[in-house]
């Protein structure tokens, strides 16, 4: 039971370090902008944030020691059992769980609505306790690129999906495809207003284009025989290759239009200002006021295509084109030095 008790304090040591990386959603644009702007009004958002959230948040303590140096510990079977029984009440999603389950036995909760909730931590938490490598398989079947730029496009949508703002942005687009479906009858500015809420979920992650990269990533892009504006059109490329499909079930020329917008104002600080991003965790911006200026333009953008003219893409590929050019120089001088 001694040795149970250690192993159980260093879990939980370890599970509230790993968990405290999830306050990264704080400095998310996603997160910033809505709570801004529409504060009460953005409610589903919000729910929305916490449901990606769950998953995450619903993983296995145990997962924590590899499974090879778990078998060779000297734990005799009861110590394994009791470990095994005892490890999900680290995560304080269980607490909060069986909280739900006593109001719901009093009936101040729905049973519907303990039981969804209940079933997203349970199939989380079981499908991070299997023996498998994520991705592998997928990935095999990822057309290849032509050129110079087909595996970094490769490792670049690899590095996308592993953010918590691909699958914010997956769920809305979701949503609005059941609206579809459905036949749910939603006004024309309906589709925009999503469209922008889809591209600013990414928009984080446009801001740091470099941040899953790791320490080494840049002195690694040196070596390449790219010149940077070619390391960054790949970059956007991968960012496109994402937010163009989650947009075209709204409005696709003006998902176009903010996704070019939300990379042209996010060069500047992916260049100047790196800062290193974690997996499976919202990014970070700049800061409020950057992304307050990103959410502004993206949003003129989608809504001068949407609203006026096709042709208004033309003056922001421009302003992308320029960003990708004068960022590119800088990149590689950075480098350099």
């Amino acid at each position: 039971m001694a040795r149970t008790g250690v192993i159980l304090k260093a879990l939980a040591t370890a599970f509230r370090r790993d968990q405290r990386s999830l306050e990264s959603v704080a400095g998310n644009n996603f997160f910033l902008v809505t709570a801004y702007l529409l504060r009460e009004a953005g409610v589903f958002v919000y729910l929305l944030i916490a449901l990606v959230l769950l998953f995450p948040l619903s993983t296995d303590p145990l997962r924590k020691i590899p499974a090879s140096r778990l078998a060779l510990w000297p734990l005799e079977t009861g110590e394994r059992r009791l470990l095994r029984l005892l490890s999900p009440w680290i995560n304080p999603v269980s607490w909060l769980l069986a909280g739900l389950a006593i109001w719901a036995a009093r009936g101040k909760l729905t049973f519907g609505l303990w039981g969804a909730v209940a079933g997203v931590f349970a199939a989380t938490f079981l499908l991070s306790d299997l023996p498998f490598t994520p991705g592998r398989a997928v990935w095999v079947h990822v057309p290849h690129f032509p050129g110079p730029w087909n595996h970094l496009i490769r490792k670049n949508l690899r590095e996308i999906v592993s953010t918590l703002d691909f699958y914010c942005a997956l769920v809305l687009s979701l949503g609005a495809v059941a609206c579809r479906v459905i036949h749910l009858p939603l006004p024309r500015e309906a589709y925009l207003a999503i469209t922008v809420l889809v591209v600013l979920a990414l928009s984080s992650y446009a801001q740091s284009l470099f941040g899953l990269d790791g320490a080494g990533g840049l002195a690694r892009y040196r070596l390449l025989p790219l010149a940077g504006w070619e390391i960054l059109a790949a970059k956007d490329v991968a960012f496109l290759l994402v937010a163009i499909p989650l947009t075209l079930p709204l409005a696709p020329l003006a998902g176009v239009a903010a996704a070019l917008a939300a990379l042209a104002m996010g060069h500047a600080p992916t260049v100047n200002r790196p800062r290193p991003q974690s997996r499976w965790r919202f990014s970070t911006g700049a800061g409020m006021v950057f992304g307050l200026l990103q959410a502004a333009f993206l949003t003129v953008a989608a809504s001068s295509v949407y609203l006026s003219s096709p042709l208004y893409l033309l003056p922001v590929i421009a302003v992308w084109a320029a960003t990708t050019w004068f960022y590119g120089r800088r990149l590689v001088a950075s480098a350099a030095a």
